[in-house]
């Protein structure tokens, strides 16, 4: 009698996921592999990984800081009194 208890789902899902649950399943996968990939990469090439995180770092620095200057300038120009 102990032996015919089955508790908890332990096969697969008589029907297949189709449609949205598809492709969410299918993107969740692909994500999880080019994560994994991503992190292999960074690991095999720690120079370059710091290399690249640094220069996007300079780089949106320096866009922020434009974008921040054009806006002041912008603020400036409108105080007419």
């Amino acid at each position: 009698m102990a032996n015919e208890l089955n508790a908890g789902f332990t096969g697969t899902p008589a029907e297949q996921p189709e449609g949205v649950r598809k492709a969410v399943k299918s993107a969740t996968s692909v994500a999880k592999r080019e994560a994994q990939a991503v992190a292999t990469g960074a690991k095999d090439h720690p120079q370059t990984t710091s290399a690249l995180v640094l220069g996007l770092g300079a780089i949106i620095f320096g866009l922020g800081y434009l974008i921040g200057r054009a806006s002041a300038e912008n603020d400036r120009s409108r105080h007419w009194w």
